[in-house]
């Protein structure tokens, strides 16, 4: 069974998210292997420097690099990646699956972003729009739209 990872930098707090992921989590379930994997983001002081946010940027780049399943497709999303609709996510998961893959994993960096050396290890960038989102609502959206580009594939009756 094809397996999905998400890896997130920073922890959910309130419970409308924590309840929203969990039954995007549940719902997922039913067409793959699924794993959350929540890392620390890191801490910087009040109105960070340039260089205090590159060196944070750099420390979460490390945990995420260790956590990197092996052989998967890496897709992180980032405001400069591609915008896909929900039918081209599916049919690009499906890519994906056919290239012999028998993995995902999706990247939400903390709320100063991503390492660009992250970034450039992606086999994939993607981006829901060009509007600013909190990093727990984009949390949410993706595990939506994994869910819904599964039942895509599926031939389900979720997406309309």
């Amino acid at each position: 069974m094809f397996h999905i990872f998400v890896i997130a930098v920073g922890k959910l707090k309130e419970k409308f998210y924590l309840e929203a992921v969990e039954e995007y989590r549940k719902r997922l379930r039913g067409y793959c292997d699924f794993t959350l994997l929540e890392l620390p983001e890191h801490r910087l002081p009040d109105n960070p420097s340039a260089a205090q946010i590159a060196d944070g940027l750099a420390h979460e780049a490390q945990l995420i690099r260790e956590k990197l399943p092996k052989g998967a497709w890496f897709c992180v999303l980032t405001p400069e990646g591609r915008q896909l609709s929900s039918e081209q996510l599916a049919a690009k998961l499906a890519e994906v699956k056919t290239a012999g893959k028998g993995a995902a994993c999706f990247l939400i960096g903390s709320s100063f972003g991503i390492d660009p050396s992250v970034k450039q290890q992606a086999d994939f960038r993607l981006s829901f729009s060009p509007m600013t989102f909190p990093h727990h609502l984009a949390r949410v959206m993706l595990l939506e739209q994994l869910y819904r580009a599964e039942s895509i594939q599926a031939g389900s009756r979720y997406h309309k």
